[in-house]
């Protein structure tokens, strides 16, 4: 046994506590810079599309090419994250996660410098936004090395608690994330770009944390593992198994169509609230409080009820909730007096939020539950992949059918939702997994 591993095994239960703190707030941090962006770029980069492109655009392409800006963000990461988690196996974790939050204070304050510019210069905006978020999403993949050192510092037995701090990051970064862009414009009224400029500061602050107080958590003695970047065999091989292949598609259509509706959120916003660019910050807060709280009683609600039943809850919460912000709209363009259009909006996106809060969950439990556990990180691993696809796929049609008609992506995303129900039926008559014998 070499020195660094007596030393790692020889850790004290404190010092390995310590390691997944910090994570924790590198994570946390990181994704209070993504809180901050998200709420603004489509309408930043809405207003770039119009003066650069052409303000008489079809709607089709307006939407398509917000879509794509949305999308390179995910399109990145489902690009990266198997190649950080690889070189992670090879020289450590910690310098990737160093090299990712370092990549996210440059690419941070280019989305600052991008939304900064003047009007006179949309279409050099617009490429520099685009640049700033392939390379942001390009530095977030190393997530994917941020659970390595949770899964370096913790038993098999205390995995899934250890995994939920990543969880936890996520709902509170993407909670006080909007809020702090609010504060941003609210100090800085005529400077756009300062929400990158905060972003990227907090991006520092974790790279600072993480290399002050991040210990490498990889043992030395472990053999790097022997994977290819895209197993097509064992991709084809999981999405086919009668057990698995039906949960990763409710995983798969849940992720797109909250991806569609998230991407179009800013916009429908500005359009039935006018609520302007500071306060838009508030509702996108308002999804984030929703998930974490429905992610934190997602624990106790889970010990009384089977994932195919808390699926099919889900499955029902989240296609009323994601079609009624059709009916949202029209109450905008029919009843705007009416004074229900802000409760409506406010009642729907609750119904989505816990909706997406229970079959996420419990389609991923249900994968692992049903997995071979010899296999259990390569299938998960394709869960992932489908995710991410999802991610970059829901923005481009979400914001495509909505500059089509505002009303039309929430009605044929609640649809989408709804009808996983008869998927939702045949999963619960389905086994285990018997991709055992695959390798």
């Amino acid at each position: 046994m070499s020195q660094d591993q007596e030393n790692w095994d020889a850790q004290s239960t404190k010092a390995k506590a310590s390691a997944k703190a910090v994570v924790f707030m590198v994570v946390f941090i990181d994704l209070l810079g993504f809180g901050i962006v998200l709420p603004l770029l489509p309408l930043f980069a809405d207003k770039y599309v119009k003066q650069g492109l052409g303000i008489d655009l079809s709607p089709w392409v307006n939407g398509l090419v917000l879509g794509l800006l949305m999308s390179s963000f995910s399109l990145m990461q489902f690009l990266f994250a198997p190649l950080w988690g690889r070189v992670s196996d090879r020289i450590g974790r910690r310098p990737v996660l160093l090299v990712g939050l370092a990549g996210s204070v440059v690419f941070y304050g280019l989305f600052g410098f991008a939304a900064g510019l003047d009007e006179s210069q949309p279409l050099l905006a617009l490429a520099l936004l685009f640049l700033a978020r392939i390379g942001a999403g390009v530095s977030g993949a190393t997530i994917s090395t941020a659970q390595a050192v949770i899964a370096d510092t913790t038993t098999k037995e205390k995995r899934k608690l250890g995994m939920a701090l990543i969880g936890a990051a996520f709902g509170i970064g993407f909670t006080f994330g909007p809020l702090i862009g609010f504060g941003a414009l609210r100090f800085f009224p005529d400077q756009a770009g300062s929400v990158g400029y905060v972003a990227s500061g907090l991006s520092a602050l974790a790279l600072l944390l993480g290399v002050i107080c991040l210990r490498e958590t990889r043992q030395s003695t472990s053999p790097p593992a022997k994977r290819n970047w895209f197993d097509t065999q064992g991709f084809r091989e999981v999405i086919s198994s009668p057990a698995l292949g039906p949960v990763i598609l409710v995983s798969f259509l849940t992720t797109m169509g909250f991806g569609g509706f998230e991407s179009t959120l800013a916009l429908m916003n500005d359009r039935i609230l006018q609520l302007g660019k500071d306060s838009n910050f508030l509702i996108f807060a308002y999804v984030g409080l929703v998930l974490t709280l429905a992610n934190g009683a997602y624990r106790g609600f889970a010990k009384r009820m089977s994932e195919e039943s808390a699926m099919t809850m889900g499955t029902v919460i989240m296609g009323l909730g994601v079609t009624s912000l059709a009916g949202v709209n029209y109450l905008h363009d029919h009843y705007k007096e009416s004074g229900l259009v802000l409760p409506g909006l406010l009642v729907s996106l609750s119904f989505a939020v816990i909706g997406f809060a229970l079959l996420t969950p419990s389609a991923q439990g249900l994968i692992s539950r049903r997995a071979d556990p010899e296999r259990q990180g390569e299938i998960l691993g394709v869960n992932q992949s489908c995710m991410s696809l999802a991610r970059i796929l829901g923005p481009i049609f979400g914001l495509s059918f909505y500059k089509a008609n505002p009303m039309l992506p929430f009605i044929l995303g609640g649809l989408l939702v709804l009808l996983m129900l008869p998927l939702v039926g045949r999963i619960k008559k389905t086994g285990v997994s018997t991709l055992a014998e695959g390798k």
